[in-house]
């Protein structure tokens, strides 16, 4: 999940703006979770759609 859209409780501002320490610790949180965690949904769409590709042109070079 990206947090470029989530809102503080704490502040009610966006996290991404770290307005207050819950917003600055979330955000960190957030950012160390995952290395894909910022990844947009259209950037994993063409990372599968690469994955993909890679692997039927595998699957046609061995048949």
């Amino acid at each position: 999940m990206t947090y470029d859209r989530l809102v503080c409780a704490n502040c009610a501002a966006p996290v991404n703006e770290g307005r207050c320490p819950v917003c600055r610790a979330n955000r960190e949180r957030l950012q160390q979770e995952s290395p894909f965690a910022g990844l947009t949904p259209m950037a994993l769409i063409a990372l599968l759609a690469v994955l993909i590709a890679a692997v039927a042109l595998l699957a046609h070079q061995t048949a």
